[in-house]
């Protein structure tokens, strides 16, 4: 199986890169090829916009390339998405796409045009504490669709994204349809406030209110705030979902570190 890692927002560490194809290596299952523009640089991406979505769009196009592995996420990939996914090369139809973060854009964009999408761990988490454990559990999606690399309690079809990344994408193209399916959201380095602001506004959506239920992954590396809120990002979570009419459900398996599994969207588990 190839694998093809591109990075549509920042760049990939090379030590993340290295650890990855020696972990592909060591499988035997599967090759991994890194694209030479994930190691561009341009003030704060990978590259410029153009160059980023050449090396997409190629990899897209490649019928040997079996799935397009983001490299990490940061901010970025929201300015290429909807180009990205527009006259779709016909081998993209047959390739799985994965990463997380800031590439929700793309996952959205590529989920709306009918592509396989998946939420789960990218080649930079390599260099994490517990990385290898993390690209072995996407590498086991990716090449044998391990159900044991899922997120345990999916219920209905479901779709996950990072809180600011999904806020600001309604309202735009980009948005994806949530009706009936099962909303995973997780958050990093927001002060509570912020999360609680975010939560006003994606509850208020029409589309959120059409979603089964709403799950909270984990908020990590929150910066304290002054003076303190009063409520955690689940108290948050509760408060706004309680407002809007959302059922709560139980916490998700996904967050910014290495024990974040994978949600293919529109798939459940039980």
């Amino acid at each position: 199986m190839k694998i093809a890692v591109v990075a549509p927002s920042n760049p990939l560490s090379r030590e993340a890169a290295d650890k990855v194809q020696a972990i592909a290596a060591e499988r035997g299952d599967c090759q991994v090829v890194i694209h030479p523009q994930c190691f561009l640089s341009n003030g704060h991406f990978a590259g410029s916009d153009a160059e980023r979505l050449a090396a997409l769009r190629e990899v897209m196009a490649d019928p040997s390339v079996d799935a397009v592995w983001f490299a990490r996420g940061g901010y970025g990939s929201n300015r290429i998405a909807e180009e990205a996914a527009r006259d779709l090369p016909s081998a993209a139809r047959s390739t799985q796409f994965m990463g997380y973060s800031d590439t929700g854009f793309l996952l959205a964009a590529f989920h709306n045009a009918g592509l396989q999408v998946a939420h789960g761990p990218m080649p930079q988490d390599a260099i994490r504490s517990g990385g290898d454990a993390a690209i072995g559990r996407a590498l086991d999606w990716l090449v044998r669709r391990d159900s044991a690399s899922l997120e345990p309690r999916l219920r209905s079809p479901a779709i996950a994204f990072n809180l600011t990344v999904l806020a600001t994408l309604l309202g735009t193209v980009l948005e994806p349809d949530l009706a009936g399916a099962e909303l995973l959201i997780e958050e990093v380095s927001e002060h509570h406030y912020r999360i609680d602001r975010l939560m006003f506004h994606v509850t208020a959506s029409a589309n959120v209110r059409s979603a089964v239920r709403i799950r909270l992954g984990r908020a990590s590396d929150i910066p304290v705030n002054d003076p303190d809120f009063g409520a955690d990002e689940q108290a948050i979570v509760a408060y706004w979902c309680d407002r809007a009419g959302i059922e709560l459900g139980p916490r998700a398996e996904i967050g910014h570190d290495s024990a974040n599994m994978v949600v293919p969207f529109g798939v459940k588990t039980d």
